[in-house]
């Protein structure tokens, strides 16, 4: 567990980059690499619990992924409708509130009745907030936001579309970690990681453990939070500094 000394962020956000290839290097299909994900993404979400984190956000499927071979795509609907059945009254008992964040048209009903099932089944867990992004992009929730406020005729303004957006139920997150070794948000979350500190591990998804875990809150503990403000400002030694944010 990470140090009590440690700063940790309330809210986490993640892309689980490298399934495909953790399981490619064992000469598996890739669908394999994906069930594997599933496991270290139950161990993360306990990892978060014991560490007092309070939201876990997660990139598990997005928009462009349809664009992948048809039989890794229903693969992963398949996964999807068996983890639902399977780890939610286990989310539920360890006090999960899962909310899952995406368009929802391009499911099939079982799996858009699962989603809402699950979401309904936890809605009253407050240990932590677990937001599951699924056929998610973040210029969808962009576009989706000013649709919303354009067709009830609202103006169209930073605190407007961010009280519009997909994730306005959570603060924005404190801390991005992306997995497998890239170097891009690959469209997740562009608004709300705006002051985002970003951690990026080479280790592929099915491998992201609590030791790794560690490792990205310690990272984030050497960041300075400033929110456009001076260090000085910060830090609260600055005689004239400007309340004023830019």
């Amino acid at each position: 567990m990470a140090s009590s000394r440690l700063t940790v962020p309330h809210h986490v956000a993640i892309v689980m980059d490298g399934n495909g290839r953790w399981a490619s290097q064992r000469f598996l299909p890739r669908i394999a690499g994906h069930k594997q994900g599933v496991d270290s993404l139950n161990r993360c979400v306990r990892a978060c619990l014991e560490r007092g984190i309070g939201v876990l956000t997660v990139f598990a499927f997005s928009s462009e992924n349809w664009n992948r071979p048809p039989e890794e795509v229903s693969g992963l609907m398949e996964l999807l409708a068996l983890s639902l059945s399977r780890e939610v009254p286990s989310l539920n008992a360890q006090g999960v509130r899962i909310h899952f964040v995406g368009a929802r048209q391009r499911l099939s009903e079982k799996v858009q009745a699962g989603l809402a099932q699950a979401e309904l089944s936890t809605a009253g867990n407050q240990r932590l907030i677990f937001n599951v992004c699924f056929n998610y992009g973040g210029r969808w929730d962009i576009a989706q936001a000013a649709h919303k406020l354009a067709s009830r005729g609202e103006a169209i303004t930073e605190l407007s579309l961010d009280r519009a957006m997909a994730m306005a139920h959570v603060p924005d997150p404190d801390l991005l970690i992306r997995t497998g070794g890239e170097l891009r948000l690959s469209n997740f979350l562009l608004w709300q990681a705006a002051y985002s500190e970003l951690h990026f591990s080479s280790k592929l998804w099915p491998e992201f453990d609590d030791a790794a875990l560690d490792e990205a809150i310690a990272f984030f503990n050497t960041r300075e939070r400033r929110f456009g403000q001076t260090s000085a400002q910060v830090s609260g030694h600055d005689k004239n500094q400007d309340a004023r944010v830019v």
